[in-house]
């Protein structure tokens, strides 16, 4: 049984530096994590958003991203369920193995876990 560990929305913007003043001003959060393409915004007690512009090496953006302790498990599981897979099992060059899904409902899913 996979363990999910975090829970992070996604939100697709077009002006990542705009984006990022417009929620550090209003909300007060402080970037965590900075990628160029992702960059993701914390509370003071770790609640995250992360917003990006284009993900770097999958064909679509994901609306949300879950940190899980098993992506091989969880992907398993995806699969077994039935459920579209839109980036396989990888290894990504910033740190995490991840994959991606759609929910009946079309919703995309970034499942990952840092290595």
């Amino acid at each position: 049984m996979t363990t999910t560990r975090r829970v992070v929305p996604n939100l697709t913007v077009t002006d990542l530096d705009a984006a990022r003043e417009a929620y550090v001003a209003t909300l007060g959060l402080t970037e965590v994590m900075n990628h160029g393409w992702i960059l993701t915004l914390a509370d003071d007690a770790g609640r995250q958003i992360s917003l990006m512009t284009r993900d770097l090496t999958a064909p679509v953006n994901p609306h949300v991203s879950v940190e899980v302790d098993d992506v091989d498990g969880a992907h398993a599981a995806a699969v077994a369920a039935g459920l579209r897979i839109v980036h396989p099992v990888t290894d990504e060059s910033w740190g995490v193995r991840r994959f991606l899904f759609e929910d009946p409902s079309g919703n995309v899913v970034n499942v990952l876990s840092h290595r």
